[in-house]
């Protein structure tokens, strides 16, 4: 740990505050912890506070009340401040004390108007821009297409492969930074070139390069939704349309659920990425690393003067050799089942505590970083948002128990915590045996056959799923109706940005040219047409209505859905509602029902996925043409590399998508969507949630999801315990089932205390400086370890049969046992000719 003598620079920051008169030397650190600010941002604002004048400072003192009374990232301390003094009457008649407050929110108020009002943002973003430096360079768009092209080609071509492997963008923020120093050695000759002038080597590379190429990989390295339909419908052993095979089909459906994405991210950007309060922490990772790369100066943290660079490296090498021991020497420390160990056959234990197949109930079921990430990042999300996942998991625990035990919808005679489906046997819910020859749905097989039943976990989860869908749409409008009112304001008056929003950074990039919404109309209607030729061009036997059936389901969820996503870091997805509507709206047409869920759930997830990265170039202030054309440049690239390896998948693999398949080209998650397509579209969700289904009472989850967020909402202000409770995210917590449980979300919750409360509260500047990198540096560790191990032991076929590695999955665990056991020939629920 490198040190120096901080004490000397601290107190001169506290010093300078004092002599602008903003507030008594004492108080200093009491304000610093309260606004979760740091000395140089508090003396900064301390400066412009004596350039403001009274009615500014009591204008945005009303703001802090009037916009972030329901913000759960506003720091409350300063929220009570505010309040307080605009209508604590006692206050008003103590001169001295209301004379302190205004000081402070003096401060704070500066604070607001030149800077964000969020330490999550002021840690990393800078609130000063220099309009010289351009990210639209010939290295940047070289480099961006070779980490496209890679990428796209990776995850396309591995994604078929058991285990698969992906490449995530991260691996391409930190490999851009060398690739770009190699390119700083070409010569620095200028072309012109159609009246651009450009050079192979523009100078030393900058930050918003760097952002630009990272913001091509987000978009490139994700492969076309629709190449999943596409499987199902060439491979002989499903719907066998080897018409399937046609570029121009393939490339017109790739295309469109991009851009019908993108042309939507456009059209909300007055929802989801001008508003201050549209923090979107995923991308206060992405820059903290890019500052870590690009810092010129060290700054002094809680006496630690340690480079962000250096933290980065520290802790990037030190999990890349980690992660080998939990991923592929000792598996034991990833899955650390400890309790079944003590009875591995014992059913109740390991339905209860194990990590495998159980509910995850143990106090210390992990030492794998990436084991208890993936539902929620300690580092990242806000604490509100961790803790109100994990409680929304603990709540649904015992209801998943209380099913399995109770032998609930005949749950008892399943594994306790699976997303599989299963048949009235207790095994895998076989397809073939429900649909004709043509794979079309027969009446008469199904009837020989089962209906479709589903674990504990999983119904639990199709519940949630119901009801946060509702509950998502009545939360934005009691919590959120003015951001979203403001927002529709701002888009009918055409009222310039800086009117409406008057954020620093907006203010700021409005010095660079707008990308007008007008141009997004475009994208978003010719990807519509594209969609809807290529659906109706081909013989799909889906109508092109389909299209505009997903874009509107889309449309209605995307701001509601963007505008939590943006706060609290948690995504709605909405699969299954797609996967319901489909196949209610195209009933036995599972190529239909694939369709409408591409352009109802696909589409919104890439909406989001696109304003996430315009909210990224936002922050680092790229001009937004700049950011345009790289998407659509990225997008273009991606698709075609893309399609052009699913052809030669489809016709150059020998045995692709069968069980034994040489290379291990198996397919299993090819396998899976199209199980979920026959499930949904051939036998259809009315068979499973209609009236006399199995599940049909599962859709009164609807009815409560829409009426729970009211009294939430109107005892917030009586009991201070609902001021903590965000019911969507809660509702969230819900979805940690099947095949995730307690052991994925439960560790993540110490690890948020500590850093995004008690660290952050205590130590602000090291907090500031270093909680990003730390989590960017293991995530990318991961992602890079995670490749090599694949290329250099999993790919040869090497591995190490030991107790380590082995006795997390011996037992009822990892086998997955049921409570209740059928003799052989016996079923449960209704036989053949008992049900319809």
């Amino acid at each position: 740990m490198e040190k120096d003598a901080p004490h000397a620079d601290k107190g001169s920051s506290r010093s300078s505050l004092a002599e602008k008169g903003a507030v008594e030397l004492a108080d200093i650190d009491v304000l610093g912890a309260e606004m979760q600010a740091v000395p140089e941002h508090l003396l900064e604002a301390a400066e412009h506070a004596q350039r403001m004048s009274v009615t500014e400072i009591e204008e945005t003192i009303q703001q802090i009340v009037d916009e972030h009374g329901d913000d759960p990232n506003f720091p409350p301390a300063v929220l009570a401040a505010a309040n307080r003094y605009l209508y604590d009457e006692e206050l008003k008649q103590n001169p001295a004390e209301y004379q302190r407050v205004y000081e402070e929110l003096k401060v704070e108020a500066a604070l607001i108007v030149i800077n964000s009002p969020y330490a999550e943002v002021r840690a990393v973003v800078d609130n000063h821009d220099d309009t010289s430096i351009s990210g639209a360079t010939f290295r940047t768009f070289v480099i961006g297409t070779i980490f496209v092209g890679a990428g796209g080609f990776i995850n396309q071509f591995f994604s078929i492969r058991f285990p698969a492997i992906t490449v995530y963008p991260n691996c391409a923020q930190v490999l851009a930074f060398p690739a770009a120093k190699l390119m700083e050695l070409l010569p620095t000759r200028k072309f012109t070139t159609f009246g651009y002038t450009w050079s192979l080597n523009p100078g030393k590379f900058n930050p918003k390069e760097h952002m630009l190429i990272t913001i091509m990989s987000n978009v490139g390295f994700n492969t076309p939704y629709t190449n999943n339909i596409i499987w199902v419908q060439y491979l002989p052993l499903y719907f066998n349309q080897s018409w399937a095979t046609g570029f121009g089909y393939q490339i017109m459906v790739a295309l469109s659920t991009n851009f019908i994405g993108y042309g939507l991210a456009g059209l909300t950007r007055r929802f989801l990425v001008y508003p201050a309060h549209a923090i979107w922490p995923t991308n206060l990772a992405m820059i903290a690393l890019n500052k870590a790369f690009h810092a010129e100066k060290q700054t002094v943290a809680n006496g630690w003067v340690m480079s962000k660079m250096r933290w980065f490296c520290i802790c990037f090498f030190s999990m890349f050799v980690y992660f080998w021991f939990p991923d592929f020497i000792f598996q034991a420390l990833s899955y650390f089942n400890w309790i079944t160990w003590i009875a591995p056959n014992n059913v109740n234990l390991a339905a209860i505590t194990g990590s495998v197949s159980g509910l995850g109930f143990n106090p210390l079921p992990t030492f794998d970083w990436n084991q208890f990430t993936p539902i929620v990042d300690p580092l990242v999300y806000p604490f509100f948002s961790t803790f109100n996942t994990f409680l929304g998991a603990l709540i649904t625990f015992p209801i998943i128990a209380a099913l399995w035990y109770s032998n609930t919808w005949n749950t008892g005679y399943l594994p306790i915590n699976s997303n599989h489906v299963f048949d009235n046997t207790g095994s895998l819910y076989n397809v073939s045996n429900a649909v004709g020859a043509d794979t079309l749905f027969d009446q008469t097989a199904y009837e020989n056959y089962s209906p479709a039943y589903l674990a504990a976990g999983n119904i639990i989860v199709y519940g949630v799923f119901f009801a946060v869908y509702t509950a998502t749409l009545t939360h934005a409008i009691l919590y959120h109706r003015r951001e979203i009112a403001h927002g529709f304001k701002s888009f009918i008056s055409r009222r310039k940005t800086s009117e409406m929003h008057k954020d620093i950074h907006v203010r700021l990039m409005m010095q660079y040219k707008e990308v007008p919404e007008w141009q997004y109309l475009i994208v978003l209607l010719i990807a519509i047409g594209i969609g809807a030729a290529g659906v109706g061009v081909y013989p799909t036997e889906t109508s092109p209505a389909v299209v505009l059936y997903g874009v509107f389901l889309a449309m209605i969820f995307v701001i509601p859905v963007g505008i939590i996503l943006a706060i609290t870091n948690v995504q709605i997805t909405l699969n299954v509602l797609a996967e319901l509507f489909g196949g209610l709206w195209f009933p036995g047409n599972a190529v239909a029902m694939n369709y409408f869920k591409s352009y109802g759930y696909v589409t919104t997830a890439h909406t989001l996925n696109f304003a996430q990265d315009l909210k990224l170039a936002h922050y680092m202030h790229i001009p937004p043409v700049h950011t345009f054309w790289a998407q659509i440049y990225a997008t273009i690239v991606s698709s075609f590399v893309c399609i052009a390896i699913l052809n030669f998948q489809m016709t150059k693999i020998d045995g692709v998508c069968t069980p034994g398949q040489v290379d291990h080209f198996s397919c299993p998650g090819i396998n899976t969507f199209f199980t979920a397509s026959v499930l949904w579209g051939t036998l259809g969700p009315k068979r499973m949630f209609g009236a006399g289904g199995i599940y049909n009472p599962l859709l009164y989850c609807f009815l409560i999801g829409a009426v729970l967020p009211v009294p939430f909402y109107y005892l917030r202000k009586r009991v201070r315990a609902f001021e903590y409770v965000h019911l969507p995210v809660l509702l969230t917590g819900g979805l940690s089932w099947a095949p995730y449980n307690l052991a994925n979300i439960w560790p993540a919750v110490p690890v948020a205390w500590v850093f995004n409360v008690y660290v952050k509260r205590r130590y602000v500047a090291w907090w500031s400086k270093y909680n990003y990198i730390t989590t960017t540096a293991f995530s990318a560790a991961i992602a890079i370890s995670a490749v090599v191990i694949f290329f250099a032991v999993e790919w040869p076929d090497v591995s190490i049969d030991w107790i380590g590695n082995t006795r997390s999955f011996d037992g009822c665990d990892g086998s997955g046992c049921t409570r209740l056991v059928l003799a052989d020939g016996e079923h449960f629920g209704p036989g053949v000719g008992e049900f319809h």
